[in-house]
């Protein structure tokens, strides 16, 4: 999935702004582009007694600390220094378990920005274009990180101090809102993928001679091992939050008796409030076009970068840019301080945007998309997103997403290996064309692709076999995953539906037409790996139809699952995966929020 090698220089002056911008950042405390409003999150849990509540409050300070050595900002005296500091900090035994969440949270922020200051200072080390394209991809990566990080710390930010003094008297949000709620699921997103940042980042450096990859993993240890524990305490805090009591899947055959029951409801799925949908209802407003951009000139621009580039910053209300029909030949990204972009097309096949860059043209897998895409509440509709670069090109992607709350429409997206990234954040697609021939859908965004084509091209060389997705999950507290609800597999060659790129890999396919290609066993091992990853993975089918569709013939793995009760896939829905009543209305895509059929 990723590998490095060439650009062209001057990597020092744009690291050294990339340094500049994160530190602004993280002085204005996260400048929040997932726009969550703060809440009193984790609130409602009563403990029996006041030595029960500390006992708690001790064990979320040692999970903070876990594995932490002393090594980087954070790790100061190592996992004891690192206790005490964030005792003092929360305020002492008896402040409450929020506390503690919000001072290790500050206190990794804090170690994310020494791990860009790290990254940013190997930059003059570098002895070859391909690790200087790495260093640029790390620091790029990072900086999403102190963002991601900075809009958890602005979420968790108490409205007053009706908190700490419910929590003296043990009644702490007894009447649970559904924006606290959501700040939960936010802050969940947030931290799964401030995770997975520092993975791609140490991947960048895959295919360089290793003398950089080193000094990269030793700068970046600390900052992987610090979120992995906030997201367990995520997952403590919401085990004595109501409405959050789940229990973890148990062990079970598989194959056509592997069903999954509602009752064993993986501890990362949550509930969402009936009364979202009708707030959620709202009319249609006709669209505002700011700029219009064509090769022929009758627009503002001529180029679809241009139109970016000057499109306005940290935008809070959505900036269309109309891009009329042709080809535009270019590489385009829309970099996180572009907030609400809207690219509109003149129809998918009509509006293409088509670049080459591959791995095997010298490109890492996360610089050479097509149109790479990370400022948060981005949409495009009507258009088509191309690489080029052909199927012995190895990695080349078409479109990597890193937005949060995107939506994509009518959008063709097209490729051979790896041609859509959805790398992290939540992501939906609809009515849409993918089509590619290896791992053509992959990363370790939470994304629910839905009526959308799913297309296998011919193989690029004979006994090669097509795999639709490769989903990246690395940690089993990561809420990440893909959902292909109500698509097409159009397999017209040997197809599987996935393999596990990373251990905790989680797909389910429901309510899908599936083709004559897709095999018989259904998935695929990841390569040289053997067993690896077939235990933790999730992989489920539900419903799904289709000569490609019988379960009889599938793989017997322990992490593969016949679902058979609505309940259990309800929540791999618009509504329960992504939360999507809360913002897709607002895009005026068209989605189902819920099955089809019950």
């Amino acid at each position: 999935m990723a590998s490095s090698t060439s650009e062209s220089g001057g990597v020092s002056v744009t690291t050294a702004c990339l340094v500049v911008v994160v530190l602004l950042l993280v002085a204005a405390c996260g400048g929040n582009g997932g726009s969550a409003a703060a809440a009193a999150v984790f609130s409602g849990y009563k403990f029996e007694s006041h030595g029960e509540a500390e006992a708690f409050e001790a064990a979320l300070l040692q999970q903070a600390c876990f594995n932490v050595t002393s090594l980087g900002a954070a790790g100061r005296g190592g996992s004891r220094g690192c206790v005490s500091r964030l005792d003092t900090a929360r305020g002492g035994a008896g402040s409450g378990p929020v506390p503690v969440l919000r001072a290790a949270l500050r206190d990794t922020l804090g170690e994310a920005v020494s791990a860009v200051g790290a990254v940013t200072g190997l930059a003059s080390l570098s002895n070859h274009a391909g690790e200087e394209m790495a260093v640029r991809d790390c620091i790029e990566l990072l900086g999403y990180s102190v963002d991601e990080l900075g809009w958890a710390l602005d979420a968790m930010a108490e409205p007053d101090s009706i908190a700490e003094e419910e929590y003296a008297r043990g009644t702490l949000g007894s009447g649970r809102s559904a924006r606290s709620r959501r700040a939960e699921d936010d802050l969940h997103v947030w931290l799964s993928a401030a995770l997975g940042n520092q993975y791609t980042c140490v991947e960048s450096f895959h295919g360089t001679d290793g003398r950089l990859l080193r000094r990269v993993e030793a700068a970046v240890a600390q900052l992987t091992q610090l979120v992995s524990n906030l997201l367990a305490m995520h997952k403590r805090l919401r085990s004595i939050t109501p409405l959050h009591h789940h229990a973890s899947p148990t062990t079970h055959k598989n194959g056509t008796d592997g069903a999954v029951s509602s009752s064993e409801l993986p501890p990362w799925i949550t509930d969402v409030d009936d009364a979202e949908l009708a707030r959620a209802r709202s009319g249609r407003k006709a669209m505002r076009v700011d700029v219009v951009v064509a090769q022929d000139g009758s627009g503002r621009y001529r180029s679809v970068s241009e139109a970016v580039a000057q499109a306005p910053n940290h935008s809070k209300r959505r900036y269309v840019i109309y891009v009329k029909r042709g080809v535009y030949q270019e590489n385009v990204e829309v970099k996180k301080k572009k907030t609400n972009i809207v690219i509109v097309g003149e129809g998918m096949g009509e509006t293409i945007i088509t670049g080459s860059r591959s791995v095997a043209g010298g490109w890492t897998t996360f610089r050479s998309a097509t149109f790479a895409v990370s400022g948060a509440g981005f949409m495009a509709r009507d258009v088509t997103f191309r690489n080029t670069a052909g199927p012995a090109a190895h990695q080349a992607v078409a479109l990597r997403v890193d937005s949060d709350r995107s939506a994509f429409f009518r959008v063709g997206v097209e490729g051979h290996q790896d041609t859509l990234y959805a790398h992290s954040l939540r992501q939906f697609y609809r009515d849409c064309r993918v089509a590619g021939t290896v791992d053509f859908v992959f990363g370790n965004g939470i994304a629910v692709i839905q009526r959308t084509t799913l297309a296998t091209l011919p193989p690029a060389s004979p006994g090669q076999v097509a795999s639709v997705t490769a989903q990246g999950r690395r940690d089993p507290n990561q809420n990440t995953g893909f959902s292909i609800h109500s698509c097409i597999v159009e397999a017209k060659h040997p197809t599987y539906l996935g393999r596990p790129w990373k251990p905790f890999s989680r797909v389910v396919v429901m309510e899908s037409y599936l083709g004559a290609g897709v095999q018989s066993r259904g998935w695929l091992e990841w390569a040289g790996a053997g067993d690896a990853g077939l235990g933790t993975l999730f992989y489920g089918e539900y419903r799904n139809y289709g000569p490609g569709a019988g379960v009889a013939g599938r793989v017997r793995w322990p992490g593969y699952h016949v679902i058979m009760d609505a309940a259990v896939a309800s929540h791999f829905t618009v509504r329960r995966f992504i939360n999507g009543l809360a913002w897709l209305p607002s895009t005026g895509v068209t989605f189902t929020a819920d099955l089809v059929r019950k």
